[in-house]
């Protein structure tokens, strides 16, 4: 646990008793803070009191003496509309922050590199702390990926946070002063939490907005709103700002050309890795996901040697087309953090013959945008709140079930696959949508995909 030492003695409210606003608050009380939570759900009220919580008064909302609200990004504040303790703290010019934002204040000896992005920055953190460990660098991970920020080790001054934060953390960071700063890509996400497009951009935006010397920037250009913000932050004068690429090469950065990774921030471009070997990391997004890894670990002086043994021992990220067994040639892939279309279409690109799985909560848009892709689809097995409207938009161009559950999904996706024995024969679960219809997050409904697949190929190879 990173201890919170500035809060001794100080009143703090935490709002949201998810694992990160439960970890804030453990950390604060046993650095001597006067600890007041609050949560919407009574079951996360009693739970949190049992441990000797005290409660906020809620309803009256006293916030007199209070430094700051540490709130869970899980919880809206301002959209789609005003919470209302969000509303009062702010007229009150009390701060909200979360976890993450402790963590920084806590361990500012320590090096920060922040990563966000709308698709990507998971498999991009991971593999980036994968590269500075096997440097042998002393680096902890965390943000919006996994472990709560105050669960991490304390490292001070030789260490390295390696940090994901989404947009919904990005406006709850005040402290964030990062010497490495890393912009993915932006395509529409989350509008609702953040009042349109503009709201969205903008929380991406303020990773590069405290940042410390050097000041690297290492931002995606392959879609229009990084690519602008790029050519802003380079004319700018105070940062170094670093392109990465697979769609063209980039003078004084980073980019894949037919699979090849290329490392263009030096004097001459070197050609560090064919990705196309890299069985963990198919498809274009994850040659991007690549590419950036590389950016940041080159700006923090790991050598090409290092770069290329790392990620080709990287072990890949659970629930992010997460190879879960192969039976009879027909593979089973677990993509459950594919929660919009534009995820969904990475993991599409990456097979053919595709067995899909998708449906839950859905967003925006939902799947019209995947339409040139209908024809690696050999059959969907469509489940939860979004599975007639799917079904709406597959009639005439792909053929599709509805299923009551993900069990009876991939029985049904096994026993066809493994009977038409297509080549290259995928069972893909790919939702395209939110999690929350069916199970707890994502990582819970992959957890479910992967348990019943071990499960039926175990009892079928025990029958035979």
């Amino acid at each position: 646990m990173v201890p919170t030492p500035r809060y001794a003695g100080e009143r703090v409210v935490v709002m949201g008793l998810g694992k990160s606003g439960l970890s804030a608050a453990a950390s604060l009380r046993a650095s001597g803070a006067d600890v007041l939570v609050w949560d919407d759900k009574p079951a996360s009220m009693a739970e949190s009191t049992a441990k000797g919580f005290a409660a906020f008064d809620g309803k009256n909302m006293n916030l007199s003496g209070v430094r700051t609200v540490v709130w869970s990004p899980g919880v809206p504040h301002s959209f789609p509309k005003a919470h209302a303790l969000a509303a009062k703290a702010r007229a009150e010019n009390i701060p909200l922050a979360c976890d993450v934002d402790l963590l920084l204040e806590a361990q500012t000896d320590a090096t920060v590199i922040a990563i966000t992005g709308t698709n990507g920055k998971s498999t991009t953190t991971s593999l980036t702390a994968h590269l500075f460990q096997h440097a042998g660098r002393k680096t902890a991970v965390g943000g919006n990926l996994g472990i709560p920020a105050l669960d991490l080790e304390p490292l001070g001054r030789d260490g390295t946070y390696v940090l994901e934060l989404s947009s919904y953390q990005l406006e709850l960071v005040p402290h964030l002063a990062c010497e490495t700063a890393v912009l993915l890509n932006i395509t529409p996400d989350h509008l609702d939490r953040h009042g349109g497009m503009d709201g969205y951009i903008a929380a991406k935006r303020r990773i590069f907005a405290k940042q410390k010397p050097p000041r690297t920037a290492i931002i995606g250009v392959d879609d229009a709103h990084c690519a602008a913000l790029y050519e802003t932050l380079r004319s700018d004068g105070l940062h170094t700002v670093i392109p990465i690429s697979v769609k063209q090469p980039v003078n004084g950065g980073v980019y894949v050309t037919d699979g090849v990774l290329i490392d263009a921030t030096g004097a001459q471009p070197v050609e560090v890795l064919d990705l196309r070997t890299v069985a963990r990391l198919p498809g274009a997004h994850n040659w991007q996901n690549a590419a950036a890894a590389t950016a940041i670990a080159r700006a923090h002086g790991i050598t090409h040697d290092v770069i290329v043994s790392g990620i080709k021992t990287f072990p890949g990220l659970k629930h992010r087309q997460e190879l879960v067994s192969t039976q009879d040639n027909v593979a089973f892939v677990n993509d459950s953090k594919a929660t919009n279309a534009d995820a969904t279409e990475k993991a599409l690109l990456c097979y053919e013959n595709i067995y899909w799985i998708a449906g839950g909560q859905a967003k925006e848009g939902g799947i019209v945008s995947l339409a040139p892709l209908f024809p690696r689809i050999r059959h969907a097995f469509l489940i939860g709140e979004a599975a007639e409207a799917f079904a709406e938009v597959l009639k005439g161009k792909v053929s599709f079930t509805l299923h009551a559950d993900m069990q009876s999904a991939i029985k049904d996706a096994g026993e066809m696959a493994l009977k038409a024995k297509q080549p290259g024969a995928t069972v893909l679960m790919s939702p395209a949508c939110a999690s929350f219809d069916m199970f707890k997050s994502f990582e819970h409904r992959g957890d479910v995909f992967r348990e019943t697949v071990l499960d039926l190929w175990a009892a079928k190879r025990a029958s035979t």
